[in-house]
């Protein structure tokens, strides 16, 4: 029976392999193992997690560590490397754009291992992005696309892939997304590191937002920090909002001498479903990450994008995201419209569905079984 590697490097990319590990475990035609390629060891990532994901544990854990961005691809070549050459797999599926994505679809190429992208086609058109670099390497080299959005579709057209091979599938974190919006229902609240500031939140009024911020152009900048800081503590005035810290945001902010004020509740880092119990109630979101502007899209949810642009065009075209920009006049405006109730209805785009994982999976086993 064919075998698959399921590669994944960071704890975002386990939320996207997750949907495609409970499809494989429903069907009898095709193996799999689970990579871990150590990209980012988080130390929380441990047997509940995987628990509340539905998925088994890695099957292989390979260190790989922090680095620079060639440190840390070399490290993860030469490990991944040298176990497609002792345990040779049928495929390998990689999700999503981090370096474990580019660095193991170079080595499975190389050994003239078929190379299945999911999330494939997406671009911002920015190269300083790491993302799109990896994104552009990967899809230069895969065999198999499996794609999430329109726009994803005319790119990969563009550039000159097979139209056999690029499959419109749907979203995987989408599929995820809802099946731990499930999930939260029957989960005590009591359990979940967010429950206490969201039941704050809420009673001091009902409304409240949410903040994240990470990317190196929004938060390595001491004027753009201080910039979107501005922006943000104007919003808190009329709504509080909170915000679960990125370390190196923190370390900035501390860095850059950046208050903001007390109507912004600073937090940690939130496990999936914490984080998941605090967002999917929130007014609006303001964020500059990628997956998010898309869970928010998938659950309705008002989301403002902190950046001048996105390889996500669908969430806004169609979903519940604007695309607002750095400016911070922009940026509050956007938010007071939203909190107006005049901001944008959107609604779950074609084939977000919860079912792109089966999809996937039916195409591969067509292919390899």
């Amino acid at each position: 029976m064919p075998i698959i590697y399921l590669v994944a490097g960071a704890r975002p990319n386990f939320m996207k392999i997750a949907p495609i590990v409970r499809a494989l475990q429903k069907q009898e035609r095709l193996q799999f193992k689970i990579i871990h390629t150590g990209q980012h060891y988080d130390r929380e990532m441990n047997d509940i997690f995987f628990e509340e994901l539905g998925i088994p544990a890695p099957d292989l854990f390979m260190g790989a560590g922090g680095g620079s961005h060639a440190q840390q691809t070399a490290k993860i070549m030469l490990a991944f490397e040298e176990l497609c050459v002792s345990q040779r797999p049928d495929a390998v599926l990689v999700v999503g754009d981090v370096n474990s994505t580019l660095a193991c679809s170079i080595v499975a190429k190389k050994l003239n291992i078929p190379v299945a992208h999911v999330e494939a086609g997406l671009r911002s058109g920015d190269m300083t992005m790491p993302e799109e670099i990896n994104r552009l390497v990967t899809d230069s080299i895969s065999d198999w696309f499996f794609v999430t959005e329109p726009s994803a579709v005319e790119h990969l057209r563009r550039e000159g892939k097979p139209e056999a091979a690029i499959q419109y599938v749907g979203h995987v974190m989408v599929d995820n997304v809802l099946y731990q919006a499930n999930k939260l229902d029957t989960v005590d609240p009591a359990t979940l590191e967010s429950s206490a500031v969201k039941a704050r939140l809420q009673a001091g009024g009902g409304r409240y937002g949410v903040v994240t911020l990470h990317r190196p152009s929004n938060v390595d900048s001491p004027e753009m920090m201080q910039q979107l800081a501005g922006a943000l503590t104007k919003i808190a005035a009329g709504l509080p909002l909170v915000f679960p810290v990125h370390p190196r945001t923190r370390a900035n902010l501390s860095t850059f001498g950046i208050d903001l004020g007390p109507n912004i509740t600073l937090i940690g880092p939130q496990g999936y479903m914490s984080f998941l119990n605090l967002w999917k109630d929130a007014a609006v979101v303001l964020t500059d990450s990628g997956g998010l502007q898309e869970e928010t899209t998938a659950l309705g949810v008002p989301c403002l994008t902190l950046r001048e642009n996105t390889e996500r065009p669908v969430t806004v075209d169609e979903g519940s995201n604007v695309l607002a920009g750095t400016d911070p006049a922009v940026i509050v405006a956007e938010a007071e419209k939203v909190l107006r109730g005049e901001g944008k209805q959107g609604r779950r785009p074609h084939l977000w569905d919860g079912a792109a994982a089966e999809r996937i999976v039916a195409v591969l086993a067509q292919q390899l079984a």
